[in-house]
């Protein structure tokens, strides 16, 4: 029974790196679900309305739970896709250069 060839160290690679970025952005969008859900339900609902201050024009839970996340997962982004993220040949395409329009 032959078996099939082993993959190309260069795919190993691009698997390696996608893998380590999935994993990355599972776990800071996990991160962002449970601070936003998490706080929103303890300090959201059941609070008397008295509690509840306006800040920037929307209730403090609001800006903590929901505002102050996306600025957190914004940076995050920016950071990830212009530092951490790693731009790895593909090779060259099949068709290419074949005169193809």
């Amino acid at each position: 029974m032959n078996h099939p060839p082993e993959p190309a160290g260069k795919e190993q690679q691009l698997l390696r790196h996608a893998r380590r970025e999935g994993l990355l952005i599972l776990v800071a969008w996990a991160l962002a679900l449970i601070w936003s859900v998490g706080y929103s339900y303890l300090y959201g609902y059941g609070r008397p309305v008295n509690d509840i201050r306006l800040i920037l024009g929307m209730p403090d839970w609001v800006l903590w739970a929901i505002a102050g996340p996306w600025v957190v997962c914004l940076a995050f982004t920016m950071w990830f896709c212009f530092g951490f993220m790693t731009d790895d040949d593909l090779g060259r395409d099949p068709d290419e250069g074949a005169g193809h329009v």
